[in-house]
């Protein structure tokens, strides 16, 4: 079973060393010390954690969709040429980029500030671990 140190805990989570010892002292996230004394997080309770914190924008479209990949962000930057256009978001701590034609951009208006939000349906999904 993994365990993560403070500073890695709260680099997964987003928030400060501080933000992760104050709620191992709150009771929030559970912790033991290591071998050297150090306090770890156990890797189940930190994933669990991290589900109840997460917090998602809502969808502005208000439309049912069978993607559950949703990413509501807003657009930072639009490259475009003659056909085809770049558009990249983003989302939380999350850059997505997505490749499409032009014409789509100038029709939904896309430009840097433009709230938007990114649907990804996939049938592949690679994982890695470190190795």
């Amino acid at each position: 079973m993994p365990y993560f140190r403070v500073v890695e805990a709260a680099r997964l989570l987003g928030v400060s060393d501080d933000t992760v010892r104050r709620w191992i002292d709150n009771g929030q996230l559970p912790a033991e010390a290591d071998g050297a004394g150090r306090k770890v997080v156990d890797g189940v309770a930190l994933a669990e954690f991290a589900r109840a914190q997460a917090t998602e924008v809502p969808d502005p479209s208000g439309v049912g969709r069978s993607a559950r990949n949703r990413f509501v962000g807003l657009v930072t930057s639009v490259l475009t040429d003659t056909v085809m256009a770049q558009v990249e978001l983003q989302c939380g701590p999350h850059r997505v980029v997505s490749l499409m034609s032009s014409e789509a951009v100038r029709e939904m208006g896309l430009a840097p500030g433009v709230l938007a939000v990114a649907l990804v349906k996939a049938t592949q999904v690679i994982v890695e671990t470190p190795g």
